[in-house]
């Protein structure tokens, strides 16, 4: 039987993917499987993969004919997945040796549906511990009682689908895929499903998972229509949220949050290509008409004076009709 399935996209990493592989070296187990999702590579990252497959304990690899972005990988991924519970790894970042033994023996004794773990992000040489924005560790609580307050950084702004390890429960009712096709902020409307659906959760302080920063192939380096897709992402949340049972409470929270992402992509704008620094404003103004008026206006006011200052303006440029992200 499988205990744990290890779902691993990979996209043109040749020069992350050899550490990543042995990070999974160092954790494998008779009961673990890895799955090595080749998102249609184009450079050495298949010949790498292959080896892989045949020398890594309990890895099978499946490959996308075309390029499907992290999203429909990490779908793939799941829809291949044995293992009674399931967690997540980038491509380019690795794991500490016996980290997978450890966080599955925390969810094993918790005997919750998910839990979260903080990381160590890379970028160059410099460690940075980054933990999830919440202080109680080793206690079974309910998801939603951590989405809020609106206005600090709670547990769905910690968005890292690979920090945490989650029951198959969750992969058999849904609960786990992921939006096919985003190409950016694919963790975001998946983080919020997951706290307003599942029923039970933990946070536990272990440091297993190095996060590699400033890959410049990463979507968080690059300016181009892909990172425009934060947008169908954030409105897949506000849409969701609405429906929700508690939708008055969440909402202000979705919101604010959206509002607050387009402030940070509006505050850097020149690190867009020209053609998509104009589509950025003109769909962001069209995703703020969109919003719930009375919630939009009472996040505003919540703001600093810089950042609802951008929005308001935003808010009134003109928008042509059948705008959308």
């Amino acid at each position: 039987m499988v205990k744990l399935s290890v779902i691993v996209p990979f996209y043109n990493v040749q020069t992350y993917a050899p550490d990543t592989l042995k990070s999974l070296a160092a954790n494998a187990r008779e009961d673990f499987e890895f799955l090595l999702v080749d998102d249609c590579s184009r450079d050495e990252t298949p010949q790498i993969l292959e080896r892989a497959a045949r020398e890594l304990p309990g890895a099978r690899l499946l490959r996308h004919e075309k390029n499907g972005g992290l999203a429909t990988a990490r779908n793939t991924g799941l829809d291949a997945a044995r293992g009674e519970y399931l967690t997540f790894l980038d491509g380019d970042d690795w794991l500490a040796p016996g980290h997978l033994s450890d966080l599955l023996g925390a969810i094993e004794e918790l005997g919750c549906d998910f839990v979260r773990t903080d990381h160590v992000q890379c970028t160059a040489r410099a460690r940075t511990i980054s933990r999830v924005p919440h202080g109680r560790r080793g206690v079974v609580m309910n998801p939603r009682d951590v989405i809020l307050p609106a206005d600090r950084s709670t547990s769905v702004d910690y968005a890292y689908a690979w920090a945490g390890i989650y029951h198959r429960r969750l992969l058999d009712s849904g609960v786990l895929r992921f939006r096919d096709g985003l190409r950016t902020a694919e963790d975001r409307p998946w983080i919020w499903r997951l706290h307003r659906e599942a029923e039970s959760m933990a946070v536990v302080g272990l440091l297993g998972v190095f996060y590699r920063r400033g890959v410049a192939s990463s979507l968080t380096q690059i300016g181009d229509v892909r990172q425009l897709d934060f947008l169908r992402a954030f409105d897949q949340v506000i849409e969701e949220t609405a429906q929700d049972r508690d939708a008055d409470t969440l909402l202000p929270k979705a919101v604010r949050t959206y509002c607050a992402i387009i402030s940070h992509h509006l505050g850097s704008i020149e690190r867009f290509e020209p053609q998509v620094a104009r589509a950025l404003r003109e769909l962001s103004a069209a995703a703020l008409k969109r919003m719930p008026q009375d919630v939009l206006r009472e996040a505003l006011d919540s703001m600093d004076v810089q950042r609802a200052s951008r929005l308001r303006r935003l808010r009134r440029r003109p928008v042509a009709s059948g705008v959308a992200a």
